[in-house]
């Protein structure tokens, strides 16, 4: 039942491979941004139109690139099996890690908002040297994608926490691939032509530092929101695509802003709206503590996962946890 009725199971490893697809199309379709057969199989007929290639033609070629997934209807049952495929990806803390049931999931995104300082870069960098650890210590043993878009990311940061892990600091580097993004055009694209480079470097995790800056920064006043958004959902779902495609960890920062006319409550809001509220799986809301390096992440929303709070320390060796008498009543 997994696959559908008469269709031929069949591995193909590049564009060439699937029937159709010469080295006009192909390169056609690379200058497009589909430089794999995941990306494709996740396409949609639209998408591929530019590369020359008619609708029908276009639906045959999908078709097949998601035979090669195996991407079809399937019962529940099956469904929770390859839900075991879904690997956990370590903060650095227990009790972060127990809130997040186990850590990161992958083929989902994670969302990291709060205000200046609270801790997300910090979090991103402290990920980037986790993911390479080996599985019985947290990891994926896999390299990490880093989009930078407000120049945050340091180098110096990740030595610092290599060296606390007893990882070799050169090699935790040469496993980072990292690209600064200058605009919100230049983020999209860096982003749409991003499954060659994850696939050839063994990427497990994509991290975008921050999702909305540039565009928070571009499209101002009401008349320009609605582009705005629907750039941002295109945006997010080809992240999602990566991270399902490859099996990895998709994490994306996200700044905050206040709302004068909320009385009660938090006034403090994420950027991005609808938009990025229902693309990002996991939400968590970083905010500081009263006491020093001591921060305070809140799970937001979880397709299955309940709200809850919990406490972890942002030190020169990284993410940490905290001790007993600063845990906090859980919820």
């Amino acid at each position: 039942m997994t696959e559908e009725v008469g269709l031929e199971k069949k591995k193909y490893e590049c564009l060439e491979d699937l029937p159709g697809i010469g080295p006009a199309i192909s390169q056609k379709l690379r200058e497009l941004g589909f430089h794999t057969v995941e990306s494709l199989a996740t396409a949609t007929a639209k998408e591929l139109e530019p590369a020359g290639i008619g609708e029908k033609k276009a639906l045959e070629v999908i078709r097949k690139a998601r035979s090669s997934m195996a991407i079809s209807f399937i019962r529940a049952d099956e469904l929770l099996k390859m839900r075991q495929t879904v690997l956990r990806l370590t903060t650095g803390s227990k009790m972060l890690d127990e809130l997040l049931g186990g850590g990161l999931e992958t083929q989902t995104i994670t969302e990291f908002y709060g205000e200046y300082g609270s801790g997300k870069s910090q979090m991103c960098h402290q990920l980037c040297v986790n993911v390479q650890l080996p599985p019985e210590r947290g990891g994926l043993g896999g390299a990490a994608l880093y989009i930078d878009t407000e120049n945050t990311f340091r180098t110096e940061r990740i030595v610092q926490m290599a060296r606390h892990l007893g990882l070799d600091p050169e090699e935790v580097a040469k496993n980072i691939i990292f690209a600064e993004a200058y605009t919100s055009d230049h983020q999209m694209f860096l982003v749409d032509n991003a499954d060659k480079v994850v696939k050839e470097n063994g990427v497990r995790l994509i991290i975008v530092d921050s999702l909305t800056s540039h565009f928070r920064s571009e499209y101002l006043g009401r008349e320009m929101l609605a582009e705005r958004q629907q750039k941002l959902n295109k945006h997010m779902h080809k992240l999602i695509r990566l991270a399902r495609a490859f099996n990895a960890v998709a994490v994306v920062t996200n700044q905050v802003m206040s709302k004068p006319d909320v009385f009660f409550g938090n006034a403090v809001h994420p950027v991005g709206g609808h938009i990025v509220a229902h693309t990002s799986h996991t939400r968590i809301f970083l905010r500081k503590s009263a006491r020093g390096p001591v921060r305070i992440a809140r799970l937001v929303s979880s397709p299955y996962l309940p709200e809850g709070e919990r406490i972890f320390n942002i030190t020169e060796n990284g993410i940490e946890g905290v001790t007993e008498e600063d845990n906090p009543r859980r919820r």
